[in-house]
């Protein structure tokens, strides 16, 4: 069995590179430890496939966060000690969870 993880990111907060990288790294982290441990092995000895793909604001995000289910996931709250001036919602991890069930959920969704 196939599995995988996404995670989508706000496009219009225009991170850069560096912010964009820690806030993928933390949602990926985050949905990864909610996983049920075997799926987690079983995706780490697949290679650990993530795919980074683009939302366009926080409104999109929420929806496919309420989309989710049962799946782990992970909606990033970034603190706003940095690059942001407030708390912000900057991406959502999707799994690691079988590739057709995270399918389903952001399949029509672009790459970042």
């Amino acid at each position: 069995m196939s599995y995988k993880q996404v995670i989508l990111c706000r496009i219009d907060l225009k991170m850069s590179k560096g912010k964009l990288a820690a806030q993928v790294s933390h949602a990926s982290l985050h949905a990864a430890l909610e996983a049920d441990k075997k799926i987690l092995d079983s995706w780490l000895k697949e290679g650990a496939t993530k795919v980074v793909l683009k939302v366009k604001d926080e409104k999109e995000l929420i929806a496919y966060k309420k989309k989710v289910g049962k799946l782990p996931h992970s909606l990033i709250m970034d603190a706003g000690r940095t690059f942001f001036k407030e708390p912000t919602r900057t991406c959502l991890a999707i799994g690691p969870a079988k590739e057709s069930d995270v399918d389903k959920i952001t399949g029509k969704l672009k790459l970042l």
